[in-house]
């Protein structure tokens, strides 16, 4: 369940405290998340160490806002997964799936449907496609973003 977070007390000047959407609060984004606390540590250790197709990914199509001025984050946890990369704007989850997938569908299928019972769009493109067509996975994600937008 979806906890909505009370509004911000105003400031000093009399106007509304607003954080930044990315942040997913004060009426942007989809509120608060829960996750399961134990997986901070295993998300930050992912940080440290992503995959090529990760690390590829991130450094030249979604850190520092290069994906159109959207933030993302990595390995983000979200009940009781880490997902890959999440804008919590664009209410996206942006996952990059490796040969283990192949192996477990109905893990995928299960996991996706957690995350879009919170009202998110999942998005999975393999190690294969990053590592050799990035600007494909770009225009996908691009046209994907109008949709989102739409």
């Amino acid at each position: 369940m979806v906890k909505a977070t009370p509004p911000s007390p105003p400031l000093s000047g009399g106007e509304q405290n607003t954080p930044s959407p990315d942040k997913g609060r004060a009426g942007e984004g989809l509120g608060y998340l829960p996750y399961e606390k134990r997986l901070t540590t295993f998300a930050r250790a992912n940080r440290k160490a992503p995959t090529p197709a990760e690390n590829l990914l991130w450094q030249k199509v979604l850190r520092s806002r290069q994906f159109h001025g959207h933030k993302f984050h990595r390995q983000k946890p979200i009940g009781p997964y880490v997902v890959d990369f999440y804008c919590a704007e664009l209410k996206l989850v942006i996952e990059v799936d490796g040969d283990s997938h192949a192996e477990q569908p109905e893990y995928d299928v299960q996991r996706t449907a957690l995350l879009e019972s919170h009202g998110l769009h999942v998005l999975r493109y393999a190690n294969r496609d990053i590592l050799n067509n990035l600007p494909g996975v770009y225009e996908h994600l691009q046209t994907q973003l109008e949709t989102l937008n739409a």
